[in-house]
């Protein structure tokens, strides 16, 4: 059978085929204590359940717009609006079955084959795979980890850019290490953008996972908003996973682009659980408060078991439901120098699943400090205090 060449440039999400491992593992009767996927074990609130009900029961079960139904593009535009200090409108807003489906959908409307795009790695993988789908080149900038953050590389975004250079990616509040900009950062990020006439993805999956602080979007920065889509899901703050439900929110030309793709690609959203999204934005926010409550106390179960252990060193962030800590020390003494040794040798001796660095884009040359990363957005506290206290008797043993 003839496959398509283009198709060999198309990656995966590679913690999917770590969840595959770790349920082979449990279907052999051990315990797994999943740190593996940034799924979420929560319960959806019942306001958004209760709105995506009432719309089946009203016959919301057709097509709906391409582009999504007013009332929620009308006030996903309001939410950020808000937030944001940008005056969004409907107009701004086209509604996805996820947040994922933006990052294919705003390449495929401004780069060109051949174009290149500077991408965060370590960093979400379907960025990496999605630019050389579409016959990009993926051109990766880094991250340095200091006292309390993992700051942006600057150089390594600066060494970067070239005369084809036409995409930054940037996930602030990201995905895996939680990085978050300073306003220094964002305002030096900025110049960089517009110095280079670069379109920007603002993947801001993260956004309301907030713990402490304010999210500060790059798109308030001069210059940058109407060179900008947003990257907008329900996925995370409303605990929809699997409802599959978000939006690209920049400006009109770039937003009935993506609209196009739409038609083509999936015709529309379903029509019902736009009803439930829109329930959820409208009505009582008190069981997401509680859903980020409950977050902030894994985070701070799973940081302090983490950084109890002799060699992690585990920086404490203020969103998203990531921790990426630094194992150099841990692999080295037990004799680890593959990142795939170290995670299955914890699975079978502890039940303790979790990716690595490595599944978070190509190593860079030059890489020396070593990392995983442990999602806590699907495990309870008990089991994070339970799970971590053997993760850390073999780590130093």
């Amino acid at each position: 059978m003839r496959i398509a060449d283009r198709m060999s440039r198309l990656g995966t999400e590679t913690a999917f085929a770590v969840g595959a491992e770790a349920a082979a593992y449990a279907a052999k009767g051990n315990r797994v204590y999943p740190f593996h996927l940034g799924d979420m074990d929560l319960a959806t609130p019942s306001t958004v359940v209760e709105g995506a009900m009432q719309a089946i029961r009203d016959g919301k079960t057709g097509y709906s717009p391409n582009a999504g139904i007013a009332p929620l593009r009308e006030a996903i535009a309001a939410d950020v609006a808000a937030s944001h200090h940008h005056p969004f409108t409907a107009e701004n807003v086209v509604i996805q079955p996820g947040g994922k489906p933006t990052i294919g959908k705003f390449l495929a409307s401004v780069m060109n084959e051949g174009d290149e795009v500077l991408y965060p790695n370590p960093g979400y993988p379907i960025y990496e795979s999605q630019i050389e789908y579409l016959g990009g080149k993926a051109v990766p900038y880094g991250y340095l980890e200091v006292e309390d953050n993992f700051d942006l590389d600057f150089d390594s975004i600066e060494r970067g850019i070239t005369d084809r250079t036409t995409v930054l990616i940037l996930n602030d509040l990201q995905n895996p290490n939680s990085a978050e900009l300073s306003p220094e950062q964002r305002s030096r990020l900025a110049e960089i953008v517009v110095a280079n006439d670069l379109y920007v993805l603002c993947d801001e999956a993260y956004y309301d996972i907030r713990y402490a602080g304010t999210s500060v979007s790059f798109i308030e920065e001069p210059g940058i908003a109407e060179r900008s889509v947003i990257l907008y899901t329900f996925s995370k703050k409303f605990a929809m996973t699997g409802w599959r439900l978000g939006a690209s929110i920049g400006p009109k030309e770039l937003v009935d682009v993506i609209a196009k793709i739409n038609v083509n690609d999936e015709s529309c959203s379903n029509h019902f659980v736009q009803y439930g999204g829109l329930a959820g934005l409208q009505g009582d926010q008190s069981e997401v408060l509680g859903i980020i409550d409950t977050l902030r106390t894994r985070r701070d179960a799973a940081a302090a078991g983490l950084n109890a252990i002799d060699g992690i060193r585990c920086i404490v962030p203020d969103a998203t439901f990531y921790l990426f800590p630094n194992v150099t020390a841990v692999m080295d003494r037990k004799g680890f120098g593959d990142y795939e040794d170290f995670r299955r040798a914890a699975l079978e001796a502890t039940g303790v699943s979790f990716t690595t660095r490595r599944h978070f884009g190509r190593q860079q040359p030059g890489e020396v400090d070593r990392y995983v990363r442990f999602a806590y957005s699907g495990i309870g506290v008990d089991d994070i205090a339970e799970s971590l206290a053997l993760f850390k008797d073999w780590c130093e043993a």
